[in-house]
């Protein structure tokens, strides 16, 4: 295990590390949470004053997570020398174990007091039954978030993690998102969250495909790991394109007109299976994790932009 060097608690270069270590998902929490808010609008009478509160508690568990997973891997040692890729702030050694616990405390508060003003405000106290299942899926998201890396049974380290990102990032985020705006179930909007779910679980693939030396050393199972080089690159090639077949699919049935746009933003993903086809060392995969968060975030906004002019 890494011996890990503390900070004293108020240094400004730790504080720094750990405000930016935060934002290291951003881009992909930007991404799911603009996909969530574009399948919200295509129901009957979207509430867009709920789009704000909605992407804030996204972007909340996204930091909940880098958080969970920066101190955990670097306990663990996980976060050694052979990890290609930018240093985490645990790593860094400008961050006490003790620092990132009490930031992680933080963030589940806030959390949870997001989530249950968020769900408040769409049902009230006259939907009482239906605030408690939302808050207490809210609190599932949470645990998960957390969950991912941290404690004997995390699940990121039993090649769980693809499974879990789908389910939380994909499913429960944006059709809850949908029934939360629009007070109703359309199973016809499991396409465009598996897409999400999918894609999240690429950007999962990516980073575990480029770590994949340095997790197999810490005994860190995942799928990559489990794949091998090759498989697991023909393994983020059937998310990326399932992804796609599913959004273009739910475009072409819905967005009447307007669902040509989106062949548009699958361009970048073409360049993105290019370039993945092509990687012969994992180091290679480190700047696919941006192409593909943007490369989303384009389908999401393309998506939301859609579903206005139907």
């Amino acid at each position: 295990m890494i011996q890990l060097p503390s900070l004293p608690p108020n240094s400004l270069e730790g504080q720094v590390v750990l405000v930016t270590g935060a934002y290291g998902g951003l881009g992909e929490a930007v991404c799911r949470a603009v996909a969530e808010a574009g399948a919200a609008v295509g129901g009957p009478s979207p509430i867009w004053w709920r789009v704000g509160p909605a992407l804030v508690v996204s972007l909340a568990l996204q930091i909940g997570v880098n958080y969970a997973n920066d101190y955990s891997d670097g306990v663990k040692g996980t976060d050694n020398e052979y990890r290609i890729g930018p240093e985490r702030a645990l790593q860094s050694g400008k961050i006490s174990p003790k620092q990132m616990r009490n930031a992680i405390v933080f963030n589940v508060i806030l959390c949870l007091i997001l989530v249950t003003s968020l769900i408040y405000s769409a049902f009230g106290s006259e939907q009482f039954i239906t605030s408690i299942v939302f808050i207490i899926l809210g609190v599932l998201a949470i645990i998960a978030a957390i969950k991912y890396t941290v404690g004997a049974s995390a699940y990121g380290y039993k090649a769980l993690g693809d499974v879990m990102v789908f389910l939380f990032f994909g499913w429960l985020s944006v059709l809850g998102t949908y029934f939360l705006y629009s007070k109703q179930i359309d199973f016809l909007m499991l396409l465009p969250a598996s897409s999400i779910g999918l894609l999240s679980a690429g950007v999962l693939n990516l980073n575990n495909m480029r770590d994949i030396e340095s997790d197999r050393l810490s005994n860190k199972q995942t799928l990559a790991g489990y794949f091998g080089f090759k498989r697991a690159k023909l393994y983020q090639l059937v998310l990326v394109g399932v992804a796609m077949l599913f959004i273009g699919f739910y475009s072409f049935l819905n967005l009447n007109s307007s669902w040509y746009l989106i062949l548009i933003a699958f361009v970048p993903f073409f360049v993105h299976i290019n370039s993945v086809r092509k990687s012969k060392a994992p180091i290679e995969f480190d700047p696919q994790l941006k192409v593909l968060a943007l490369s989303t975030f384009l389908l999401a906004t393309v998506f939301s932009i859609c579903h206005i002019l139907i």
